[in-house]
């Protein structure tokens, strides 16, 4: 028996032509628009070309305004066969109609009305302050697209979040309701919408080499770095580089995982930095039991001596109550504050049951989870994400057990290398790992200027990280300041809380 598949029909309303409202605003009040690929209408490119590189059955239905109408380089996504160039009516429908049909070399058949409440947008449309949208003559040729059922996925994003609104966009398909979107909220929030990017690019089922992408604005520049860069190989292609400049990344940035895959004659313009793992090399559990020394031995020995009991924990919302328990029992964990301290216990479930790819072992004294280790298994690695336990408890080893448990566990499912983070930022945490036989392995951090912007940064030495772009001996002086300050910051914060709460 065949399925019939679904076809997604999307309504795109580009009501302004740049993401700035305020630059939109200037824009339409003064009738003149910009031609530049990487601004004007930028995110209705990128929109086509989810659509284009969509294996779903796609019909996407794009309505501009005389102030939005698509420039050569989008008509060329526009495929006639997915996309269908339509009106969105702003004041005059037929000397509307007639100019898009002319710029455009597109038959237009649908309308739409823009439309508004704000008396200041009526005016800056060319509209009386009286006039919420335009009026629509009975002897208009082209057919009305508001008969047809349509649902906001901007408006639903913004409401119940990403999860939500993408099993709501995929319910509005198997019933035939056309999905509606502006693209000036597809990562952008504001007046109720958005960002939808993250369920539009999961509804097509695109963008996976970008599906972990980090962005962040770092003093006059952005950069970007793939969140799961430990975990696999890394080796940008121009397809890649250009979905990158179109959310206007001036840096991406990624590892030369030289311990298992090195990068093989990397171009000459990447720059590449110094940076490390702590990585232990495993054979077999026994010969790793022993190179380690005999102190370290005897504190894995002591937790079971104490009646602690390590084991693989399958994720549930029993040891995501454990977690929560353990996160929130201090502000302050290695002189610092602890970044956990305070996560509501419904994001620590949530997260649990998002991950992939990973195993929990935890410590249990009786039923009590009293510690736990997170190992994340990618390619060629397992590293180590979160090993915690109770401050009450480190009388007892409970950290020495439970990396003992991992090593035991790695050796099984013959993963060759464990990585537990960076070595050079924790004088604490460092010898912990040097006593249980992790050492610091150079590697290279490749950092690629994709504008004007990304080469002065990296020019100016400011693309790189303070403590990592810090000599090692100036930071080892500086780490119990940075330690201070952390401290007393979160002190502070917990103070004003309970202040508040007072009142």
């Amino acid at each position: 028996m065949s399925i019939e598949c679904v076809m997604i029909k999307i309504r795109v309303d580009v009501d302004y032509p740049y993401e700035s409202r305020l630059k939109s605003f200037l824009s339409v009040s003064l009738r003149r628009k910009s031609r530049s690929r990487h601004d004007y209408l930028r995110n209705a490119f990128i929109i086509a070309r989810m659509i284009n590189e969509s294996s779903k059955e796609v019909k996407a239905y794009w309505f501009f305004t005389p102030y939005t109408i698509p420039n050569r380089e989008l008509l060329e996504f526009l495929n006639p066969e997915l996309h269908e160039v339509a009106l969105h009516v702003a004041t005059k429908p037929f000397e509307e109609w007639k100019k898009l049909e002319a710029e455009t070399g597109r038959p237009v058949k649908y309308y739409t009305i823009h439309g508004t409440q704000r008396k200041f947008a009526r005016l800056l449309w060319g509209r009386k302050l009286s006039q919420a949208q335009a009026v629509i003559p009975s002897d208009f040729p082209l057919e009305s697209f508001h008969e047809q059922q349509t649902m906001s996925l901007d408006r639903v994003r913004f409401q119940v979040g990403a999860d939500k609104a993408l099993s709501d966009a995929r319910k509005w398909s198997d019933q035939e309701i056309v999905i509606e979107i502006h693209p000036e909220w597809l990562f952008n929030v504001g007046g109720g919408r958005g960002p939808y990017y993250d369920v539009l690019h999961k509804l097509l089922e695109v963008d996976v080499d970008i599906d972990n992408l980090s962005v962040w604005k770092k003093n006059f520049y952005k950069i970007a770095y793939d969140t799961y860069e430990y975990e696999k190989n890394i080796k940008p292609t121009q397809s890649f580089i250009d979905k990158l400049l179109d959310r206007k990344v001036d840096i991406y940035t990624f590892l030369d995982r030289q311990w298992c895959c090195p990068i093989q004659n990397p171009p000459t313009e990447w720059v590449q930095e110094d940076d490390n793992v702590g990585l232990l090399e495993i054979s077999t559990y026994n010969n790793w039991w022993q190179a380690i020394g005999k102190k370290t031995r005897n504190m894995v020995r002591k937790a079971e001596k104490a009646g602690v009991k390590i084991e693989v924990v399958e994720p549930s919302d029993k040891l995501a109550e454990g977690i929560w328990k353990i996160y929130n029992e201090t502000p302050i964990r290695q002189d610092r504050a602890f970044s956990h301290y305070g996560a509501p216990l419904s994001s620590i479930i949530r997260d649990m049951h998002a991950a992939k790819n990973n195993i929990y072992i935890g410590a249990y004294l009786g039923d009590e989870l009293v510690g736990f280790i997170q190992i994340l298994f990618g390619d060629n690695i397992a590293i180590i994400s979160n090993i915690l336990s109770l401050q009450q408890h480190w009388d007892k080893a409970l950290n020495n057990a439970l990396l003992a448990k991992a090593v035991e566990v790695c050796s099984a499912k013959n993963q060759r290398w464990l990585m537990y983070g960076r070595i050079g930022n924790h004088p604490s945490l460092d010898r912990f790992k040097d006593n249980n036989g992790f050492v610091k392995v150079p590697i290279k951090r490749i950092y690629i200027a994709l504008s004007g912007k990304g080469r002065l940064a990296i020019k100016m030495g400011i693309h790189r990280d303070l403590k990592d772009a810090v000599p090692e001996k100036i930071k080892n002086l500086l780490i119990p300041v940075t330690n201070w300050i952390s401290r007393t910051k979160i002190k502070t914060k917990l103070l004003l809380q309970r202040l508040k709460a007072k009142v």
